[in-house]
């Protein structure tokens, strides 16, 4: 602060004529010395004037001010306090002298014009100064001014004003200051956000002052919230660098002093920067910093207009008035805000969809579904990612296989499940703020405030810490239009610590994924899942009508879940991956279109039976947050069929009576629906065939390779073992000493070639079945099992090696057919499998049909067992309805095994007799 030079003038000079001029009084610097700025016309602009013939008690000095730390004299504020009440920003009369041999003008300061008030009479008649009484003025004129001041000083003494106070205690007139501020966020606490009395002791330039906060003398640095006006440059030591002329910055100082310095305002501090204070000034004649960016003369700031406890939306206004205009700071400024159709701004719509935290879909009332992402967020990035000063992501980090975002990265999920519970399947505004180009092979985003009941979706995930605030440069208009809330949202997270800007590092969320891992299904799972009467979980996918993966947070796992009780219409598939797009069964679309609105991503209810036949997803029954039987319902719609393995459940009825009702109604799959009349159907003597009506048993020893589904079985002659090892060992040689070029083969369906197989990367002999997007279906025809390879891995056979037969040859398990439940035929081919599956067995040939593999029973050498038979006896496959003469006794033999299997309800027996499914009734 500036201070008073107290040396007192020559007693006896000689000087000039004081002049006289009238200006307005622009700062109080002590209780004798002020600076007025003369009125326009009249240089110089500025002139400070030291009272004649008075002392006034010095001031304090501030540490660093041209000194060390000095005290108030007592009485120096109450002097200093007076004057400026009286003076600051009043029209006066003025004269000034400078004496010889001094730096100082002196004079006489009159409120209004000459004939006004005579200042320096007044403060001597209040007590506030002493009058300089060893003055000895030459001129007549000054020696009766000198007189008159003695004189109003005796009337203070003898009235005991001011200072004179005979009962005053000169310490209660000393301020106690506190120039520097060890905690300045404490001092903001102890307002508590109240507005504090202050007084403007210095404009360092527009955006930037120096306050006393009354009554405890605090001097504090003051940033004034949500602007930024130009500021002198600092040179290589701090200090300002006059050579560097910044546009604006005499204009914005002289504005705010013209208007603020030393008045009184209140002061709201809002936050702290270093050691400088953030608030807004508050003055009952506008706010400054309004009037700031109107005029051009300063641009918004976002960090700290997020500080701020209200009024921002003033601020971009005023701002938005100077950039209109063009004004000073903007006089080249071009808007880049984009403009909408009307329609396509705004619209209502219920959410049918939440993606990663930053993303929702939208069902808009036409049934269209527009995808809308949140102006001016992000969500939670990936903790290795490499991040800029501004927040934008420089580099992501590699993401291993299988990288599932939603899980992996910290807070994803919470932002995820915010967002679920709080829109899903509610009504939200979208409002448009811009338009996102297209970059980085990512399409144009179309940006919004989302509204629900009033509340901004992205304000409310950024005040939890579940989402971040993007930073733009100060002229990009592209944002939110709801900017300064979401700062504001920001910064209260972040005080609180809350979600990711907490101190400590979250740990990411620990998922079993057993649509990838389907090991630990049955054994770990599966049991408790079944002994659960409900389940809880949430949909996150849904792949058909019957068929979606579900998440289970009590046992924090992903699992595929196929609907029980039904058979649903396959729907379209697009192209992915290579994979051309598939067309789906008729109302495989609707089906998936009906299941994805009625369970994506809600909270559902489950109960798991058992698993499909490969062990990779669980079929269970679900209900919706309506208590919807899913299964129901979709047959009520006609966009399922009851599936004959729902006979078993507690639901069939159910099931039957929806099918029906969709029947009566012919909807969907149901509408060419025409019912069956039930007739009995005449019994056919099939013909006896002609030929041996004697069985020949002709048992050959094989080793069996290979085994399917149907099933049939690929089995090698163990007489032609050495050969096929000799022609294997010549292959391998071949191809090792003269590899082929890849690519240079082109395979076409029927071709037998070579093909390198993926276990042992070895080449054999291979026919192709199918060829499609660079890939080839081949069968191994010498072990008979089958393989998808790239063209790359195919080649042609080497001449020499083709004439020789397949040493593996194809058969079907002669008089046995499998159950239909995946799950029965599952288990009979697992058990088909450990019986024969690469063991030496012997063969049996009973038929030779016109098509088809031959027929054939396979026993066990050793004991003499017919295999197939066994199967039969042991509950898990049924005897093949055949009417061949001369195989009559052995089907007798295979009906007795069964019926025993029957009586003794095993396996596929255990609910009695399934072969009474194939009444017409129960067909489909």
């Amino acid at each position: 602060m500036s201070t008073t030079n107290t040396a007192a003038a020559p007693a006896t000079v000689t000087t000039a004529p004081a002049l006289k001029l009238k200006g307005v009084v622009k700062q109080v610097l002590s209780g004798d010395t002020v600076v007025i700025r003369a009125s326009k016309g009249a240089p110089p602009p500025e002139k400070q004037i030291t009272f004649s013939y008075v002392l006034a008690p010095k001031l304090a000095r501030r540490p660093g001010a041209g000194g060390d730390e000095t005290k108030d004299e007592p009485w120096a504020w109450d002097s200093r306090e007076f004057l400026r009440q009286k003076l600051i920003g009043k029209e006066v009369m003025f004269s000034f002298e400078k004496p010889p041999n001094s730096n100082r003008e002196y004079g006489f300061v009159w409120l209004g014009d000459e004939s006004g008030e005579n200042v320096v009479q007044t403060m001597v008649k209040e007590g506030l100064v002493t009058v300089r009484r060893d003055s000895r003025p030459p001129e007549p004129q000054k020696q009766e001014d000198l007189q008159k001041l003695i004189e109003l000083e005796d009337q203070a003494k003898h009235a005991g004003r001011g200072k004179w106070s005979p009962n005053a205690n000169p310490n209660d007139h000393v301020r106690q200051i506190k120039w520097t501020q060890d905690n300045p966020s404490q001092i903001v606490e102890l307002f508590g956000g109240k507005p504090v009395k202050a007084i403007i002791e210095h404009v360092r330039d527009g955006s930037t002052v120096r306050a006393f906060l009354l009554p405890d003398f605090y001097y504090i640095t003051l940033m004034i919230s949500g602007i930024r006006c130009p500021g002198v440059k600092l040179d290589a030591e701090g200090k300002p660098d006059l050579k560097i002329k910044v546009p604006y910055v005499d204009e914005a100082r002289f504005f705010v002093e013209t208007r603020l310095l030393q008045r009184e305002v209140q002061i709201l501090l809002e936050s702290v920067n270093n050691a400088n204070f953030i608030g807004t000034i508050l003055h009952p004649k506008g706010n400054i910093a309004e009037s700031l960016l109107r005029e051009g003369l300063a641009k918004c700031v976002d960090w700290s207009m997020a500080l701020m406890k209200g009024g921002a939306d003033k601020l971009r206004a005023a701002e938005r008035i100077a950039k209109e205009k063009r004004l000073r700071l903007w006089q080249d400024y071009k808007s880049n805000a984009p403009t909408f159709n009307t329609k396509e701004k705004d619209f209502t719509g219920v959410v049918v969809e939440v993606f990663n935290g930053d993303a929702i879909n939208v069902k808009l009332p036409n049934g269209q579904i527009k995808k809308v992402f949140f102006s001016s967020i992000r969500p939670p990035r990936d903790t290795r990612a490499v991040v800029g000063a501004d927040g934008e992501e420089i580099k992501a980090p590699p993401r291993p296989k299988n990288f599932r975002p939603l899980y992996e990265i910290p807070f994803m999920f919470d932002a995820r499940e915010f967002l679920r519970k709080k829109l899903i399947n509610k009504k939200v505004q979208c409002v448009l703020d811009y338009i996102s180009p297209a970059r980085d092979n990512f399409p144009e985003k179309y940006c919004y405030t989302v509204l629900i009941s009033g509340q901004n979706v992205a304000e409310a995930m950024v005040a939890k810490g579940l989402a971040s605030v993007v930073r733009y440069r100060q002229d990009d208009d592209q944002r939110s239009s709801c900017y300064d809330q979401l700062f504001a949202a920001e910064n209260q997270a972040i005080k609180g610590q809350k979600g990711m800007h907490g101190k400590k590092d979250a740990a990411t969320m620990r998922v079993n994924d057993l649509t990838v891992d389907h090991s630990r299904i049955k054994i770990q799972y599966l049991p408790s899942w079944q002994r659960a009467l409900r389940t809880e979980g949430i949909v996150e996918f849904v792949a058909s009508g019957s068929r979606i993966r579900l998440y289970i947070p009590k046992d924090s796992c992903l699992v595929t879940f196929l609907l029980a009780g039904i058979s649903c219409p396959r729907s379209s598939r697009p192209a992915l991956n290579g994979v051309p797009a598939q067309e789906g069964e008729p109302f495989g679309d609707e089906a998936l279109a009906f299941t994805r609105d009625r369970i994506l991503q809600r909270d559902v209810s489950v109960h798991i039976d058992t698993t499909d036949k490969n062990g990779t997803s669980v079929i269970g029954w679900l209900w919706t947050d309506n208590n919807t039987n899913l299964s129901v319902a979709l047959v009520e719609e006609g966009l399922a069929e009851v599936h004959f393995s729902a006979e078993k459940s507690e639901y069939y009825r159910q099931l039957k009576s929806a099918e029906d009702r969709a029947k009566a109604a012919k909807k969907n799959i149901w509408a060419n629906y025409v019912e069956q009349v039930v007739e009995e159907t005449p019994v056919v003597e099939e013909k006896e065939e002609k030929g041996p009506v004697e069985r020949k048993v002709n048992l050959e020893d094989v080793i069996v390779t290979e085994i399917t589904e149907t099933p049939t079985f690929y089995a090698q002659s163990c007489a032609s073992g050495s050969k096929l090892d000799a022609l294997m060992a010549k292959l391998h040689s071949d191809f090792q000493s003269n590899p082929p070029i890849a690519g240079a083969y082109t395979p076409k369906r029927g071709d037998l070639c070579a093909a390198q197989f993926s276990a042992d990367n070895q080449w054999y002999r291979a026919k192709v079945e199918r060829v499609q997007d660079n890939k080839a279906h081949v069968l191994y025809i010498d072990y008979g099992n089958k393989e998808v390879v790239p063209f790359t891995r195919l080649a042609s056979l080497p001449s020499g090696f083709s004439s020789e037969k397949p040493f593996a040859t194809e058969y079907a398990l002669a008089l046995v057919q499998l159950p239909q439940d995946n799950e029965d035929k599952e288990e009979a081919l697992r058990a088909f499998a450990e019986d024969v599956l690469n063991r030496k067995v012997q063969i049996n040939i009973e038929l030779k049909p016109s098509s088809g593999p031959a027929l054939a029973t396979i026993h066990d050498p050793t004991t003499n067992i017919d295999i197939g038979k066994q199967l039969v006896s042991d509950g898990l496959v049924m005897v093949e309805k055949r009417g061949e003469r001369k195989l009559r006794e052995l089907i007798d033999q295979y009906k007795a095994a069964q019926q025993a299997a029957l009586n003794a309800h095993l396996a596929i027996w255990k609910y009695g007799d399934i072969t009474q499914d194939d009444a017409p009734e129960f067909s489909r």
